[in-house]
């Protein structure tokens, strides 16, 4: 069985909601899920470093603020420098999520930092791979209603509740990208073990 951490920050628990949705579909993928919530402080434990460092795969988490990543995920990164300079990290899978309170809300711009942060650590993204509910009678009920291919997205708008956002096609999106990430994670360790 793989581990596949996911490591996010959520301000305000919208964030998390869609982190745990991501956690069940790893689980009802097959994989085991190490959730890993950056503090409001940007940090992590020293039992988290080791976590992420043994795990198979790597799935960021991060709402969009202001364009980009949390300033908290952003320490988190920037403290992962010494994985980078070793390339402790390559070759390992990885994906992303964000939450924004638009319908857009620049949450592309968040999935393009996190995927070029997982690039720089030698990382193997996969996306989503869902087909985008873009027909007239589509709403936040249906899976990917928004339309994005690089990462998962959703919406939590800014007045609503954690118990209110993201939609229920966000979180059915997450659910399927759990799933996703842990399929490609149990196919690469397997073809790793048989090139060993």
């Amino acid at each position: 069985m793989t581990n596949i951490a996911m490591i996010y920050y959520s301000g305000y628990g919208h964030t998390a909601k869609l982190a745990d949705a991501v956690t069940e579909g790893i689980r009802a993928g097959g994989a085991t899920p190490i959730a890993i919530r950056i503090n409001d402080d940007g940090l992590i434990g020293d039992d988290d470093w080791y976590s992420i460092e043994t795990a198979d795969a790597m799935i960021y988490g991060s709402p969009t603020y202001m364009g980009n990543v949390a300033w908290q995920f952003k320490r988190f990164a920037d403290a992962s420098s010494k994985q980078w300079i070793r390339q402790g990290w390559a070759g390992r899978i990885a994906g992303g999520f964000t939450v924004s309170a638009s319908t857009v809300g620049d949450k592309g711009e968040t999935i393009s930092w996190l995927m070029t942060f997982a690039q720089q650590h030698g990382q193997i993204w996969v996306g989503p791979g869902q087909l985008p509910n873009n027909a007239l009678g589509s709403t936040p009920a249906d899976v990917n209603w928004t339309g994005f291919s690089t990462g998962l997205m959703g919406i939590a708008r800014s007045d609503s509740t954690p118990d209110q956002g993201p939609y229920p096609g966000d979180l059915a999106a997450g659910r399927q990208y759990g799933q996703r990430i842990a399929l490609y994670t149990s196919r690469h360790a397997g073809a790793a073990r048989k090139a060993a």
